[in-house]
């Protein structure tokens, strides 16, 4: 990735205050207190918010990001927190994750390059375990027209960084799909997430 992507969120972590708070996201809340604590990858974990709840739930927790300021304000909260997370600060495939290391992979607002997404899925994929899950909450193509009317909801402005329930189905062929809607929800994540906006949400179990 380039220097000036790491560099811009190095730049939006850098800050005192959590860009997208300390709470974890309300879906991945949801849909990690409905499975048994194992072992679970964070792609592109920012602060540290997602990671900090697993490891409170009892999960065994590994996250990377491309900013070292994400990782230092990850590893504050984790210790305020009282839990480990091992959070690596690299492009994936310099990381040494092996294959079926993972009960689950949650992807949560993981807007990747667009030339780089579904090469990441798929390497992802490799990650993840028979019967393992993934998690997946990112905004939607049609988010464009609700960043237009409110830029402090947030999200990429190019359109191939955002979602469609196609690309999911394509990137996670195989996958017995437990949901894939796209859906309008009121974000109020932090001071970079706070309004009306348009995701797709998918859980899907690798068969």
């Amino acid at each position: 990735m380039s220097d000036s992507w790491t560099e811009r969120w190095n730049d939006r972590y850098s800050n005192d205050d959590f860009a997208y708070g300390e709470q974890p996201n309300n879906y991945l809340k949801e849909q990690l207190e409905k499975l048994n604590p194992g072992t679970i990858l964070f792609p592109a974990e920012g602060e540290g918010r997602n990671a900090v709840f697993a490891a409170k739930l009892g999960w065994t927790v590994s996250a990377f990001d491309i900013s070292v300021e994400g990782r230092h304000k990850a590893l504050k909260l984790a210790e305020a927190n009282e839990v480990i997370i091992d959070y690596q600060v690299g492009e994936l495939e310099a990381l040494q994750y092996k294959p079926d290391q993972f009960d689950a992979v949650a992807l949560i607002y993981a807007h990747f390059p667009a030339n780089i997404k579904s090469i990441y899925h798929k390497t992802l994929n490799k990650y993840l375990r028979k019967d393992g899950v993934v998690i997946f909450e990112a905004f939607s193509k049609i988010h464009l027209d609700y960043l237009r009317k409110n830029e402090k909801v947030g999200g990429p402005k190019d359109i191939a960084m955002l979602f469609s329930m196609d690309e999911l189905k394509s990137d996670f062929a195989g996958y017995e799909i437990i949901e894939l809607a796209e859906k309008e929800i009121e974000l109020n994540e932090g001071v970079f997430h706070n309004g009306l906006g348009s995701v797709i949400r998918f859980v899907g179990r690798k068969k």
